[in-house]
């Protein structure tokens, strides 16, 4: 008897039977997709190389690609395993460029199958199945069965030649259009410390963005809405009755707002005048908004102020440009049945409400809008009508749930695009030295004005005092040297000149500026994102350890290497060098120097994906560190006892050069202003 039924016999079946027989079909067919997808995961994986001239190769990457073709080599069936790739901890002995950590995972699942084996094993026919490729040259098991990766030294030199010749070159990402949320102040209220992490870290992740060829927005969505302006309105006219012909002379708004506030809270009469105005402001009155106009202008002045201070570039996009938009929010939400009644007010759920346990108030009591609406006007605004790819918010991590609410409804209700990313990329507070919030001795909150001139303060202090130091040691080591070799007076021009050298007042006040912004925005940027750090001028203008100024000094000294007068001497054409000499890596602190800055695009890809410019700070400092042992190690130009210059590397001096660049790029996209000299 067959074992399957025909046609014939079908039609005569029971209903059952009929829907097992559709039953089998459906579960065979999906047997067969199943099997094809098995067999296509247990081929061997393919590794195609393709070093792009207009990008940089992101290591990390690679080296994931090669591994996991590797494995699927060795272990087919085992061809979707992650190779689990890590960067081996600095004070190991003989460990590789990078290490993989899969031979574990493997032996686990041969064990459940039965099979005898261990890591270590497992780690070697790994080892013995390395595909042929142009980055990995060389594998060797270690430890328990991890798996030492080692790049090749020849793919190091090509990629150092494309350097030189290209200049730093980001790696290669699909490009999306991003709006990046961030600095955000409020109108009529100075910028104060609560601001600076927003500004600084917005700007570097943008700068990150540009870099990496993205359509970036650089929205600054700020405060410029709500009661508080028929407050300032009603202040205002009373203050300068002629506002309309003539500009009002406001030159403390800080205090302007408190003068009304105390007006606000303490008369009765002029609170109401002050919700009057605000009604007019709403309905468009052509006076009123003349005067909330002029408002803003004064406050957009002391912001832009503190913007050129830091080299901040911003777009204004404030709370006001959302609210035509609130009232489409509200239909649109209606339409969906996504809105509930809770005692007068309307409210919404949204798919995160196991994470957050609050709903958001879209309109109050009384019928007004709320900065939920505001909000969501502004998402919608940002993903449907200007279409981003991206959007992220540079916004208090106190604002944790309140975000993930506005993202969760912003899909449920389809104006976020599955294909959309949406971050969420919070901050911790900026604390003082006891611990606490940072705030000034009389309680108030630190106006980011004070903050930044008392930092210009602090590094003009540092710098004179290593100056003076700098020229004692100076001084010293130029009369040992007389009295070795009185021929040193003729061979040691160099610290000499240095010595003599003056800046002018602008020149050191440039100096200062750019010490001090630099020293604020990377004592900011190294911290862990969403933690919160002490503010210590102290700490950020140390000269050792991982701080600004340690990094401005050895690009400092770098660019004084290179600046030496025997390389001219010698007609060394340092430019002419980098775009036709093919380095060669001797020594193997030049091969560590060089991996390093190879690994530059892998970190712009980690600081992508979670948007941390710590990623950032992390690279530098110790790229920092590895030049000082490559240098103190290998010299660059060798001198005899006499002072006497005997012979000058010019492939070592291509690779201060190479991270020279590096270091440059690096600092700009954290927003810091390098010097020349220091």
């Amino acid at each position: 008897m067959s074992g399957t039924i025909s046609h014939i016999e079908l039609e005569f079946a029971s209903d059952h039977l009929k829907a097992l027989v559709k039953e089998n079909q459906k579960l065979k067919y999906q047997l067969k997709h199943l099997t094809q997808n098995i067999d296509i995961m247990s081929k061997p994986a393919e590794f195609k190389f393709e070093d792009k001239p207009n990008a940089a190769v992101d290591l990390m990457e690679a080296v994931i690609n090669i591994m996991r073709a590797t494995i699927s080599h060795a272990y087919p069936q085992y061809a979707s395993t992650d190779p689990s790739i890590t960067i081996p901890a600095g004070k190991v002995k003989n460990a590789g460029n990078y290490q993989c950590n899969a031979a574990m995972n493997i032996n686990n699942l041969l064990k459940k199958k039965g099979v005898k084996s261990n890591p270590r094993d497992v780690a070697q026919q790994i080892v013995n199945s390395l595909i042929q490729n142009p980055i990995v040259d060389k594998l060797e098991v270690a430890g328990p069965g991890f798996i030492n990766v080692f790049v090749s030294r020849e793919f190091a030199e090509n990629q150092l030649d494309k350097l030189l010749r290209n200049g730093m070159l980001p790696p290669s990402v699909p490009k999306k259009k991003v709006i990046v949320d961030f600095s955000s102040p409020n109108i009529a209220k100075e910028m104060h410390v609560g601001h600076l992490r927003s500004t600084i870290i917005g700007d570097s992740i943008c700068r990150i963005l540009e870099f990496c060829g993205h359509e970036t927005h650089r929205v600054n969505h700020v405060g410029d809405w709500g009661t508080q302006f028929g407050m300032l309105i009603a202040h205002l006219k009373d203050e300068f009755p002629d506002y309309s012909i003539k500009s009002p002379p406001i030159g403390d708004l800080q205090s302007f707002y408190k003068a009304s506030k105390v007006r606000f809270d303490g008369d009765p009469e002029f609170k109401k005048r002050a919700y009057n105005e605000t009604v007019k402001l709403q309905s468009g009155d052509a006076d009123v908004t003349l005067a909330w106009k002029l408002i803003c202008d004064v406050s957009r002045r002391e912001f832009q102020e503190i913007y050129d201070r830091l080299g901040i570039k911003l777009e204004e996009k404030g709370e006001s440009f959302y609210q035509s938009r609130m009232q489409i929010v509200v239909e649109e939400l209606h339409s969906k049945n996504m809105l509930v009644n809770d005692d007068g007010r309307t409210i919404a759920w949204t798919s995160a409400k196991d994470q957050t346990g609050i709903p958001l108030i879209v309109v109050k009591s009384d019928g007004a809008f709320t900065y939920d609406t505001s909000d969501l006007a502004t998402l919608r605004y940002r993903t449907v009508e200007e279409s981003a790819d991206w959007v992220i918010y540079v916004v208090g991590q106190s604002q944790d749930l309140h975000f993930k609410n506005i993202f969760a409804l912003g899909r449920d209700a389809c104006w976020v695009k599955p294909s959309c990313r949406i971050d969420h990329a919070g901050f911790g507070d900026v604390l003082g030295e006891d611990g606490k919030k940072f705030k000034t001795r009389s309680g108030d909150t630190v106006r980011l004005r004070d903050l930044l001139d008392k930092g210009v303060e602090q590094a003009e202090q540092s710098l004179e005092q290593r100056e003076r130091r700098y020229e004692v040691y100076l001084l010293g080591k130029l009369a040992f040297m007389i009295c070795v070799c009185p021929s040193t007076l003729i061979t040691f021009p160099g610290s000499a000149s240095e010595l003599l050298l003056t800046l002018s007042d602008e020149e050191k006040q440039s100096v200062y500026e750019a010490v001090a912004y630099g020293c604020i925005k990377y004592a900011d940027l190294c911290q862990v994102r969403t933690n919160e750090y002490e503010f210590s001028y102290e700490k950020m203008l140390n000269d050792k350890g991982n701080t600004a100024v340690y990094m401005l000094y050895a690009l400092a000294r770098i660019k004084s290497i290179l600046r030496q007068p025997i390389i001219n001497e010698q007609g060394i054409d340092l430019e002419q060098e980098a775009k036709s000499r093919h380095l060669k890596l001797h020594d193997d602190r030049e091969l560590k120097l060089a991996l390093h800055i190879l690994r530059f695009p892998e970190i712009l890809s980690r600081v992508l994906k979670d948007l941390s410019p710590k990623h950032l700070c992390d690279f530098i400092y110790e790229l920092s560190t590895l030049f000082t042992a490559f240098y103190d190690k290998c010299y660059c130009i060798r001198k005899d006892k006499t002072g006497n210059v005997i012979e000058v590397n010019v492939e070592r001096l291509l690779l201060v050069k190479a991270t020279g660049i590096v270091m440059q790029q690096v600092l700009t996209l954290l927003g810091i202003r390098t010097l020349e000299r220091m």
